[in-house]
């Protein structure tokens, strides 16, 4: 498996925001929740929607196709937390956002 790759500057996803880059592959989202770092699938386990363009408040994405809820720190569904999205690791090393391979 490859190791983590940088996917943005720390200033290019502020508190409350998003990112959607493409890590080995796959396109991830990237949120800032308080000024912490977290990436999941960014393709909606419903009909596919893209998740990082969704609405965040707080740890709770909502997907802008049809409203499904994730918590982006686990990836889990609210109405169903046996459906989940493939999370990512992130990790800050000075001002560069890395992303590991998925779980």
């Amino acid at each position: 498996m490859g190791g983590f790759v940088a996917v943005a500057k720390v200033s290019e996803i502020p508190r409350g925001a998003a990112k959607v880059v493409v890590v080995l592959g796959h396109p991830v989202a990237v949120f800032n929740v308080g000024g912490a770092y977290f990436a999941v699938s960014n393709v909606c386990l419903h009909r596919g929607g893209p998740i990082g363009e969704g609405t965040l408040d707080g740890p709770v994405v909502t997907c802008p196709l049809h409203g499904w809820e994730y918590d982006v720190r686990t990836g889990r569904n609210l109405a169903n937390p046996a459906a989940r999205l493939r999370t990512y690791p992130v990790k800050v090393e000075g001002d560069e956002v890395l992303v590991g391979p998925g779980a």
